[in-house]
């Protein structure tokens, strides 16, 4: 497959499960410029054998794919570190495939046709051609974005477009998000939505009606919710966490120091807590979710405090993935953190007592929903409770 050098947002809800590949991913294909060009077809057989014998990767090295395998990831001697003024270079174990195949193209033309959209388009997520083409475990996945593209906040690590009055809520939206799903034949699908704070509710009870006509078109499909903070009302998160719902999920996106820095200004880490606690509260059974970006500047002391502060609060599952930068006009990326150090945040958050701790360059919130982990766990919990009964 090819490999394509992206720019993409991260782990966020929106970032970026939210790294996030898009219509507008950017692909950069570097290219030789030549001053002079060759005048016959002989030369240009000569030049082109000119230009493979010279040391340096060609384009057939990044349709192999020999640049991205993780036994070279060891080599690579880029800075993971930004200096001042430095712009870091994408090492290789970020490099993923161009999104091609069937599956991939039948959700993309229902997505069209449907009028929906999707966080892994909106937030540029580089997974999406595994998540919708299927990938290892042949199940296809993706995560709906609800309540149109638009978003009332500014976070400084999001790529999804913002307004203060974006276009008024789609009322059939609920329905043709059913009836896609239906069309898909998914058993676990996410929903997440853009903050609506232009909306009395924060449009909690069009995501309810959401879920309730997913659960009544196929009551044993599993939906996960990934929400936004409805400026701390309760009311709200309540309201979708009675919906019928199996997992709520809600991102703090960063550590606590640096909230003010990376998130809008109307997010707090306090009121992302009193989400996750809220939900759990009103539907013990209920898993709770939420994601950490790495990168932005943090120390490992500050990612145990947040994690630390998580599993107090009673939240179930963690992920954590590398934050990435979508445009210029975003937060830089301040460290690429090395797979191995991934590694050691799972085992970190394995030991805290999480029931599911996902951490990698690539993962998002809601990465491969379906496939990691947590519809076995949950088909597993509701086989015990009719067990019990």
């Amino acid at each position: 497959m090819a490999l394509l050098k992206q720019s993409y947002c991260v782990a966020g809800r929106f970032s970026t499960n939210h790294l996030w590949l898009s219509p507008r991913l950017v692909s950069h294909v570097y290219t030789s410029c030549l001053t002079t060009a060759p005048k016959s077809s002989a030369d240009k057989e000569g030049r082109k054998k000119e230009l493979q014998r010279q040391d340096g990767p060609g384009l057939q090295d990044f349709i192999s794919g020999e640049l991205s395998e993780k036994s070279k990831w060891a080599e690579y001697r880029g800075n993971l570190k930004r200096q001042k003024g430095e712009r870091l270079r994408l090492p290789p174990w970020l490099k993923t495939e161009i999104p091609i195949g069937k599956n991939y193209n039948r959700l993309k033309s229902t997505l069209r046709d449907l009028n929906l959209h999707t966080v892994c388009e909106e937030a540029r997520c580089p997974n999406i051609g595994e998540c919708w083409g299927g990938g290892e475990y042949a199940t296809a996945t993706a995560t709906i974005m609800l309540m149109g593209d638009t978003c009332t906040r500014g976070c400084r690590f999001c790529s999804v477009k913002t307004a203060r009055q974006p276009p008024p809520l789609d009322p059939d939206e609920p329905y043709n998000t059913a009836k896609a799903i239906a069309a898909w034949g998914l058993d676990y699908v996410v929903l997440t939505s853009v903050d609506r704070d232009d909306i009395a509710d924060g449009g909690a009870e069009h995501f309810a009606k959401t879920v309730s006509s997913l659960k009544e078109r196929n009551p044993h499909i599993l939906v996960e919710c990934l929400t936004p903070d409805f400026r701390g009302d309760l009311a709200a998160v309540e309201k979708i966490a009675l919906s019928g719902l199996d997992v709520y999920a809600h991102n703090v996106e960063t550590v606590r120091e640096l909230q003010r820095y990376v998130r809008d200004p109307r997010a707090n880490f306090d009121q992302s807590l009193s989400v996750l606690k809220h939900a759990k509260k009103v539907k013990p059974s209920v898993l709770t979710k939420t994601s950490i970006m790495l990168g932005l500047g943090e120390s490992d002391q500050q990612i145990v405090n947040t994690m630390t502060e998580l599993r107090e609060a009673g939240v179930d599952c963690l992920t954590l993935g590398q934050y990435m930068q979508p445009t210029k006009r975003h937060l830089k990326v301040e460290e690429y953190v090395p797979p191995e150090k991934f590694a050691y945040w799972e085992k970190v958050g394995n030991d805290m007592g999480f029931v599911y701790t996902a951490s990698g360059p690539l993962v998002r919130s809601s990465y491969k929903a379906g496939e990691f982990f947590l519809k076995n766990l949950l088909k597993r919990r509701k086989a015990e409770i009719t067990a019990a009964e």
